[in-house]
């Protein structure tokens, strides 16, 4: 009898499940007993045939061009191959002295009529498998443009059923909200953030701790602002999920990843490294522990900055801090004034301009796409800059739907008063890395010159006396903008006002809750 190779396949694993390959291992069986050849080995691969590579197959090819068998058995055509490269392998078979034999469709291959047969049936299953690709690319972006995720749900969300936005899963949403957090506040990098989370119980679909590329596929997934990112196109489109987080802690969280605004880790994690730098050359003021004491030092040999001890940084922070805060009467002065103004005219102002910045962005969007069409910029350039255009879009929109009410402005104006009063306490009796989130917020210029510290407060700081803008920023962008499109202050103000609430007042000062 003449001995053959049986090969079997389904597209999918979850196929592989199924009765599909038991079904043409029979009939496969069944042919070779009626035909006088017997199957001495079978291939069995659960992997789609409309792409090259398969390495079941591509083994299979190689021990029959070995001479390891004189046939080779397959139910039918399009379960040997899908794609016309597979299937010219398959037709020089003949060459090495092998004969393809197909179970279910009876094609002689030494015949002009049944290679012309299978060629045929070879170019149709091939057109298929296109126009299936075409079609379901068609419904997933038709899906995609409603808002819906055609895929499985990311890391924090649950599928709620076909044509059903995904919704929040309760036990590991909040987990993934806390990731961003933790991240943001620059304590942690990427490996001691999954160590972190893996403590917190944050666990991947298969129910096992995430991995380092999971935890920065998570920080890097814009699914989680309600964006939808599709990575193999970079096209960006706005989803109707629920979100976990704000864009603007999104946007946070890839300053940091891209080192813009990252921690600089060091042996001994002294308290203001990376904050300072020389007066004169501009470069980093760089920490060195001699004999007990942290001293900062200019690296440049002819630098004319001497050394300073961190506790006389510490003193010049402090006193600095001091002179920015506003005694009872200066205080009571600014509360006066700004009972005096209009809030309501000035909060409907602060919409008109948000409103203004929503549309003028949804122009950008649409002159974007325009450009593209004409062929003045490339896909990957659109793609990029959509997927910006797109977050800051979210991110006004967010901003205009947390609009304060009147009862918001006069509280949001009662702790900014608070803080402004009792600015150098909270620097007292906060921990280390919340000194540096005071020091990096409240001062925008931070050198060393000679034996001189030079702190420069942020606008925020300096414009205090100004009611409108005070309690949420200017509107209009200035150069110590934390992050674009976000007003100059808001940003660094309400970091200090959260830092502000984690603690509770006292008579005397604050006393902190951890």
């Amino acid at each position: 009898m003449k001995q053959c190779f049986g090969y079997i396949r389904v597209s999918t694993q979850k196929q592989g499940e199924g009765v599909s390959l038991e079904a043409q291992k029979d009939a496969i069986t069944a042919f070779a007993s009626q035909n006088g050849l017997t199957i001495t080995n079978w291939f069995e691969e659960k992997e789609t045939a409309a792409k090259r590579g398969r390495p079941v197959f591509n083994q299979m090819l190689k021990h029959l061009k070995n001479g390891n068998a004189n046939g080779l058995v397959m139910h039918k055509i399009d379960r040997s191959a899908r794609n016309l490269r597979d299937w010219a392998l398959i037709s020089e078979l003949p060459k090495y002295g092998v004969k393809p034999y197909f179970a279910a469709d009876g094609l002689d291959f030494e015949t002009r009529g049944g290679r012309l047969s299978a060629n045929l049936q070879a170019v149709i299953a091939e057109d298929y498998i296109f126009n299936l690709r075409e079609e379901t690319i068609k419904g997933m972006t038709g899906r995609l443009k409603q808002g819906l995720y055609p895929f499985r749900a990311p890391i924090g969300y649950l599928d709620a059923g076909r044509g059903k936005p995904k919704v929040p899963d309760p036990a590991k949403a909040l987990l993934i909200r806390t990731a961003f957090e933790l991240y943001a506040s620059r304590q942690y990098s990427l490996r001691s953030l999954q160590s972190e989370m893996t403590r917190r119980g944050l666990r991947n679909h298969e129910n096992q701790p995430l991995t380092l590329r999971g935890i920065e596929t998570i920080l890097n997934n814009t699914f989680y602002t309600g964006l939808i990112t599709i990575k193999r196109t970079g096209e960006t489109f706005a989803g109707v999920h629920e979100p976990l987080i704000s864009t603007r802690l999104f946007r946070r969280v890839q300053d940091i990843k891209s080192g813009r605004c990252g921690p600089k880790t060091t042996r001994h994690n002294h308290l203001f490294r990376g904050l300072f730098r020389c007066g004169h050359c501009q470069g980093p003021m760089t920490p060195e522990l001699q004999k007990g004491h942290c001293y900062y030092r200019c690296q440049k040999p002819d630098c004319p900055t001497a050394t300073i001890r961190e506790d006389r940084l510490d003193e010049a922070i402090r006193y600095r801090l001091q002179k920015l805060m506003l005694t009872g009467d200066a205080a009571t002065k600014l509360e006066a004034s700004w009972c005096s103004t209009d809030a309501d005219a000035q909060s409907q102002r602060d919409l008109a301009s948000l409103d203004l910045r929503i549309a003028d962005e949804e122009k950008r969007l649409e002159r974007l796409t325009d450009l593209l069409l004409e062929g003045t910029i490339d896909n990957d350039i659109y793609r990029t800059r959509q997927r910006a255009g797109r977050i800051r879009l979210q991110d006004l929109k967010e901003e205009r739907a947390a609009a304060p009410s009147l009862g918001d402005i006069a509280r949001h104006r009662r702790d900014f008063l608070e803080l402004m009063k009792t600015l150098c306490l909270l620097y007292e009796i906060v921990d280390a890395p919340e000194k540096r989130e005071i020091i990096e917020n409240a001062f925008s210029n931070r050198a060393i010159a000679g034996k001189y510290v030079e702190l420069e407060p942020y606008n925020w700081l300096k414009r205090r006396k100004n009611p409108p803008c005070v309690p949420f920023g200017d509107p209009e962008r200035h150069k110590d903008t934390d992050l674009p499109g976000v007003p100059a202050g808001c940003e660094r103000l309400e970091r200090l006002l959260s830092l502000q609430r984690r603690q509770v007042v006292r008579p005397g000062g604050f006393s902190a809750v951890k």
